[in-house]
């Protein structure tokens, strides 16, 4: 299920690294639902594979904005938050319950706190699944692997020309959410994911590095990418993606996506 937040910013501006804390606020406002279940999420999470995952995720998007150093200036005040997860009782109700209660959303850093008043909730329609959908990204998906660098293993993020291993990977990772939600393993070959070359030829970048910033303590670099992309194969898993988000790093808002066709 999947909701828009309207926001109304009390303040002229946001850190851009704000996905930790915007995640620590959506876990705020689940604790008012249910304490257990948002100290669970935060802090165990669903096991597959040897994997974590939260099974949910989120993009904050603003009307107009510009980018100043490290801050985000709002050129207006207008802001939306979409969240999506499958876990429609044990998330999605108790995160209402929360944004009800509170009726804020705060993002802390750690010298400035943005303040957005919630105006608007509303749930978004559900959507019908084929084996070929196109999506554009609100938030940038993440995928990644281990490569041997200098005689050991290293993270590497994976690039758009990836290609073989970003269908390998991205399968493997909505299998594993798949038998999370569904008790189920699924046996769905493996999807074919295209990049939508128009938009790829004429950025210069769509590469994309985001810190997460733990208010200045251990900040870790990401890099994911940003374009349009079609995918085909399993109605099912496509589904598990548009639900619980494309790719890695989910609950700290990456690969969330809407359909376009």
């Amino acid at each position: 299920m999947r909701l828009k937040l309207s926001l109304i910013a009390q303040s002229n501006s946001v850190t851009i690294n704000y996905n930790y804390q915007l995640s620590a606020a959506i876990y705020s406002l689940l604790r008012f639902g249910s304490p257990e279940f948002s100290t669970f999420l935060h802090d165990i999470g669903f096991n597959q594979n040897g994997k974590k995952y939260k099974l949910f995720t989120f993009a904050l998007r603003f009307e107009r904005i510009k980018i100043s150093g490290k801050e985000i200036e709002l050129l207006s005040h207008n802001a939306y938050l979409y969240i999506t997860s499958p876990l429609i009782d044990d998330f999605i109700k108790n995160f209402v319950i929360g944004t009800f209660e509170k009726q804020r959303i705060e993002i802390h850093g750690y010298y400035k706190t943005t303040l957005f008043a919630i105006h608007q909730v509303e749930s978004l329609p559900a959507i019908e699944f084929t084996e070929h959908h196109k999506f554009s990204l609100l938030s940038p998906m993440v995928l990644s692997t281990k490569k041997e660098y200098n005689g050991s293993l290293k993270q590497y993020f994976l690039r758009y020309t990836d290609t073989y291993d970003i269908n390998r990977i991205l399968t493997q990772n909505l299998k594993n959410k798949y038998s999370i939600v569904k008790g189920l393993e699924s046996d769905a070959d493996l999807l074919s994911l295209e990049w939508d070359h128009e938009y790829v030829n004429r950025k210069p970048r769509i590469s994309k590095k985001i810190t997460i910033d733990q208010n200045g303590e251990y900040p870790i670099d990401l890099i994911g990418i940003q374009a349009p992309f079609t995918l085909k194969g399993d109605p099912e898993l496509i589904k598990i993606g548009y639900e619980c988000g494309f790719g890695e790093k989910n609950s700290m808002g990456f690969g969330m996506a809407e359909v376009i066709y």
